[in-house]
């Protein structure tokens, strides 16, 4: 190459950057509109749980797990009642609600697929999940508690386990299918007839993300209060066996003791509240654990 020659010494231009200006400042200002809304969320989040530690730890004793409600006015006392009352109904809720689930999102997921009938059953789902849910404690009311005369426990119940359906049938649903195909072809090559498919082997393999649903749904219903208010209302007292009368639960009496004008009351609502966070997120935890291992499957 002649070193004389001005060309070939000439240095090349630099090349022009593809992004416009405008496109970057736009980039700079989303991040960091995203960066405060997620420090916001933050913020606000943290606040909330701080105060409800804050608050909530003070009103645990040993009584609280032990002793009823205590009367308006009075001191002492605890919420081992209501606790009671809570994990019986939902208990019976999610058993109620796991079958129906589970069977209707295999029906949606094996079964119907794009028929039309799987079509309403999608978009019905759709509606209950998102619908109100002191809309399913009217329903309730008007279905179980008016002709029975009473608030029950049963008719909570009976609400819950409504408004847990949908979560589950749409996690099965969506866990299924993720399935394989060849994995079904496999079993129906052996002869297996599609029921022994689906139970000995879709549903192995979904197992993980169908329990998950459960979980979901158990985490769902645990806090819910509109739907119990018109079903299981409540009591300062235990329960009888039948579950007929008001059922002391943990989301009611948290709703009533936070706006009643007594202290003492206030401080068991505070403490309930604390600790129904805390199961739910134990619930939630473990739920993303149970993902965890079955993605890495």
């Amino acid at each position: 190459m002649d070193a004389t020659n001005p060309i070939a010494t000439k240095a090349p231009a630099p090349r022009a950057s593809r992004v416009r200006s405008g496109r970057r400042v736009a980039d700079r200002i989303l991040i960091v509109a995203s960066t405060l809304a997620t420090l916001l969320g933050i913020i606000v989040l943290g606040s909330i749980l701080l105060m409800l530690i804050i608050e909530g730890v003070k009103g645990f004793t040993p009584a609280l797990f032990t002793a009823p409600t205590p009367g308006p006015g009075s001191e002492g006392g605890g919420i081992a009642n209501a606790i009671l009352g809570s994990l019986i109904m939902t208990f019976i809720g999610i058993v109620i609600a796991t079958p129906i689930g589970l069977m209707a999102g295999t029906f949606l997921a094996e079964y119907g697929k794009t028929s039309k009938i799987a079509d309403v059953i999608r978009f019905l789902n759709d509606v209950l999940l998102s619908a109100p849910s002191i809309l399913i404690g009217l329903f309730v009311y008007t279905l179980m508690v008016r002709p029975m005369g009473t608030y029950s426990g049963w008719a909570g119940a009976v609400a819950l386990a409504i408004i847990a359906v949908p979560v589950i049938v749409r996690t099965t649903e969506d866990m299924l299918r993720l399935v394989p195909s060849p994995m079904r072809e496999a079993g129906a090559a052996l002869g297996a007839p599609r029921s022994m498919v689906i139970r000995s082997i879709t549903w192995r393999a979904a197992s993980a993300g169908i329990v998950t649903g459960i979980l979901l749904a158990l985490a769902r219903i645990a806090g819910e209060t509109a739907p119990l208010l018109f079903t299981a209302l409540n009591n300062n007292s235990w329960f009888n066996a039948n579950l007929l009368g008001g059922v002391p639960n943990l989301p009611v009496m948290i709703y009533q003791f936070a706006l009643s004008p007594y202290p003492n009351w206030q401080s068991l609502a505070w403490a309930g509240a604390l600790l129904i966070t805390v199961t739910i997120l134990a619930l939630s935890v473990t739920a993303r654990f149970v993902i965890k291992e079955q993605r890495q499957r």
